[in-house]
């Protein structure tokens, strides 16, 4: 039986780990971040990755540097003939070199499309309609080794970035385990990524960060919804609602949907009809924000966030 090492940390990668765990692989250990703080409270918090391995008794390693020559022997003793990595950090040569049968990744893209940290929301925002999940041997550059398998789904129009990272964790965790057995027993041929055909410019996946998640109202609607869905539920796409008097808060808009308009409304100005929905004026078009999170407070539908605010006269900046 080979060994295979393990290297991941988020709830995406728990999937892939628990796939090669049931399907009877030796996993001598599980390499994954270090615990950090986390939430409101900042506790201490183990990675999702961690909370499997311990729970099944895997071996776990937790390197804060993965150039640390102790880190880099206690691996070497392991003796494994293939790394596995899902959503870890970039490795440095020493480590994605060490197997004799290389280190496969699983990356949430028709690679080499969408190469990046943030392939699920990148595709959302960009409107995309389809994506898929990749497998391939890691070398030097981020997500540009030779491509093992890749697997095609739609992005539906309802899809939040949650609904589809979900259906990919699983898609890529069965895609995933078919590579391992099959670069195992030799039967795969790795494709160079400039050797697959792409009908598109490369489109790149960048992490997202604060700046990326406001909205910007002056947008066409349909570009601002697709903002909307690929960060919910997290981080979540903000705006600053402003009132008459001076006073701000800062709201996330977790659903939305465009909608036509009998009359126009400006960038950000806001229409609370009498049956309690709440449009938004944008650069074309018009959104309608279906469900919202005040800073601070749970999120609830539109209808019941305008019974605790008095929306006249108030915008989005």
């Amino acid at each position: 039986m080979h060994r295979i090492v393990f290297m991941g940390t988020p709830p995406f990668a728990v999937e892939s780990l628990q796939a090669l765990h049931r399907d009877g692989f030796e996993l001598p250990a599980v390499i994954t971040a270090p615990d950090k703080p986390s939430g409101r409270g900042r506790r201490t918090l183990p990675s999702a990755v961690k909370c499997y391995a311990s729970a099944h008794r895997i071996p776990l390693l937790q390197p804060v540097n993965l150039k640390d020559p102790q880190f880099l022997s206690d691996l070497k003793k392991l003796d494994a003939a293939l790394f596995v990595v899902v959503a870890f950090r970039m490795l440095p040569r020493e480590i994605w070199s060490m197997p004799p049968l290389g280190t496969i990744n699983l990356h949430a893209s028709l690679l080499p499309q969408y190469r990046g940290a943030a392939p699920v929301q990148r595709a959302i925002m960009n409107g995309e309609t389809k994506t898929g999940v990749s497998t391939f041997f890691i070398g030097e550059k981020m997500d540009t080794g030779h491509i093992l398998m890749r697997e095609e789904t739609p992005i539906y129009p309802d899809d939040t970035g949650g609904i589809l990272h979900d259906r990919l964790m699983r898609q890529g965790a069965a895609l995933l385990l078919q590579t391992v057995k099959q670069v195992l027993d030799g039967s795969l041929k790795p494709l160079p990524q400039d050797s697959l055909p792409t009908e598109d410019p490369l489109k790149t996946a960048a992490k997202i960060f604060r700046e990326d998640t406001r909205i910007n109202w002056e947008a066409p609607a349909p570009q601002i919804h697709n903002l909307i869905r690929a960060l919910s539920p997290a981080p979540g796409a903000y705006g600053e609602l402003a009132f008459p008097g001076g006073n701000t808060i800062e709201v996330k808009i977790l659903l939305s949907k465009t909608s036509p308009m009998s009359f126009a409304l400006s960038p950000g100005t806001i229409h609370r009809e009498e049956n309690g929905r709440i449009m938004v004026g944008a650069g074309e078009g018009c959104i309608e924000v279906l469900e919202i999170q005040p800073a601070g407070k749970r999120r609830m539908p539109a209808a019941e966030f305008v019974k605790g605010y008095d929306l006249r006269g108030t915008r989005f900046g």
